[in-house]
């Protein structure tokens, strides 16, 4: 197995460039079988990918989940696993609405307290393990106070089930009010060249000694410069980045950064990840992939060094960079 640097989220160790499971599930980025998400997954854990997310929302009724479980059995006391609840909504719970930035409009969740147990049982039966290392709320329920989510999963924590308590796609403010209830070790948002964190969120994860876990960090495959188009089956359809028009529109915006790889001899994906870990040591992205020498890549950028002229020049260019249309977020920070 190669090793990759360690980096910490809050008292959890973990490489400094973790595996995002969610594209090993069908309808992502188009179909795949199951053999090759396995073999895909295995061979990032091989390589030194120690930190693998996925979320009972991800493929149906617990798909990637099982997978991920698959995937690690016989080697699960090396991979530290994180998994999201709240997306699954239960047969005849109120699905809790709220709105998005995508093509459909909303997303719905339901984390009230009653359900987390049951959430976490589901998710400890698909992966096959008797503990979840790390567990967050997919996303802040709009009817339920975080405090009260909060506390449903330090429940677990007391009871074994759970060893960390995440958040994702929070505000600085639901970070605080949580982190009150029980200790936050890691705070999940998107963060990339392609969308800025909110500082707010950020400053506030630092004071409270919280990890950041970036997710989409490449951009949904954008930041590798190798998108031209999106085919019906891919979830990207539903991104207005990747519409046909908005999708030439940033290829042509993001053409500096990719220039800035190439004077490097790096690829742009491996720019796009550099570029975040060298954005504090508390920070570790999640990318996925489905092939090995894609993995390879994105592993390889863990030991990438950037000169601080280096980064000067890219925050330069991103600075004057607005991509055309919009994210999952609808509120996007301000560069």
């Amino acid at each position: 197995m190669s090793k990759l640097p360690v980096r910490t989220l809050g008292r959890l160790d973990v490489s400094a460039i973790g595996f995002g499971a969610m594209v090993l599930s069908p309808g992502v980025y188009g179909e795949v079988d199951d053999d090759r998400a396995l073999a895909a997954l295995r061979y990032a854990v091989d390589n030194g990918a120690t930190f693998v997310d996925t979320s009972d929302g991800y493929g149906d009724d617990g798909h990637n989940e099982r997978l991920v479980g698959r995937a690690l059995k016989g080697r699960r006391d090396t991979v530290v696993v994180a998994t999201k609840f709240g997306l699954r909504v239960p047969e005849g719970a109120e699905a809790h609405r709220f709105p998005v930035g995508f093509e459909f409009g909303e997303l719905a969740v339901n984390a009230e307290p009653r359900y987390v147990r049951g959430y976490a049982e589901a998710s400890l039966r698909n992966l096959g393990t008797d503990v979840i290392d790390l567990y967050y709320p997919h996303f802040p329920d709009p009817r339920v106070p975080i405090e009260d989510t909060a506390g449903a999963v330090a429940e677990l924590v007391d009871d074994g089930l759970v060893r960390w308590f995440g958040l994702s796609n929070v505000t600085a403010d639901q970070l605080r009010r949580a982190h009150a209830v029980h200790p936050v070790q890691a705070v999940q948002t998107e963060w990339s060249m392609w969308r800025p964190a909110d500082p707010k969120l950020l400053a506030t994860a630092r004071e409270l000694g919280v990890g950041i876990v970036s997710w989409s960090p490449l951009g949904a495959g954008f930041l590798t410069g190798n998108v031209r188009e999106v085919s019906d089956g891919d979830f990207r359809r539903n991104n207005p980045r990747f519409s046909q028009a908005n999708l030439a529109v940033n290829n042509r915006a993001y053409a500096s950064i990719r220039g800035i790889a190439a004077d490097l001899s790096i690829t742009p994906g491996q720019l796009a990840l550099a570029w975040l870990l060298h954005q504090g040591p508390d920070v570790v992205p999640i990318p996925g992939s489905r092939t090995p020498a894609h993995i390879d890549e994105n592993l390889q950028a863990a030991h990438i060094g950037l000169h601080p002229d280096t980064l000067e020049r890219v925050n330069a260019v991103l600075s004057n960079i607005q991509p055309a249309g919009g994210t999952l977020l609808q509120d996007e920070p301000s560069r």
